[in-house]
């Protein structure tokens, strides 16, 4: 019994190196649900127009400047559903990559939790969108905060898993391009997605 213990204890003080430094890189790859917090205004608020939520992957990297404060890039892309009173008004693709700065927590620990916050770029693109009264369109660039939350928790002295939370506010005004409501501004829609990952990490 006393072995097994001892062999324990060594083998959470070997864990508690695995964790990256200053000057290393983390890469994590997550499978995250993008779900959306939708708010829409004038037209869009009557047509009660709402967006579906999508599971996609996301591939992430983390900078350590110091033991404690990182820099991490998110690249993730998804395609959403937008639905109305009216029905289905097709889809639209969300590609917001976003930067944070990171406070880790515990930094020579078995799990170390981290906070963050930042900025996100969304870009639209493959814009789908139309009513019985004429197709849509929505601008393109989007920017706006982003806020974080999360833990990684060491499997080995090489890999690690890791759960994450994030809120990303994106926005985009929508427009008729044909038909009765060609030139008209509909309103603005804002995804401001609740964005919940899961996934496994290495340090480089």
């Amino acid at each position: 019994m006393k072995k097994v213990l001892t062999l324990a204890v060594l083998s959470a003080l070997g864990a508690s190196s695995v964790f990256a430094g200053q000057g290393d890189l983390l890469a994590r790859f997550r499978v995250i649900n993008v779900d959306p917090d939708t708010k829409v205004d004038h037209t869009l608020s009557t047509l009660d127009v709402d967006a579906d939520n999508q599971t996609v992957p996301e591939l992430d990297f983390t900078y350590m400047v110091t033991d404690h404060i990182g820099a991490e890039l998110i690249l993730a892309t998804s395609r959403h559903k937008v639905s109305s009173k009216l029905g289905d008004l097709g889809k639209v693709s969300a590609l917001p990559p976003t930067v944070t700065l990171q406070y880790h927590f515990n930094p020579e620990g078995q799990i170390r939790p981290y906070v963050g916050a930042g900025v996100n770029y969304t870009r639209f693109y493959n814009v789908g969108l139309s009513t019985p009264l004429g197709d849509l369109t929505v601008d393109q660039n989007s920017w706006g905060p982003a806020l974080q939350l999360g833990t990684d928790v060491a499997i080995n002295k090489d890999w690690f898993v890791n759960a994450d939370v994030k809120k990303i506010y994106m926005k985009t005004d929508v427009k008729g391009t044909s038909g009765a409501i060609a030139g008209a501004n509909l309103g603005t829609l804002k995804l401001n997605p609740w964005v919940f990952g899961i996934g496994i990490g290495t340090k480089f």
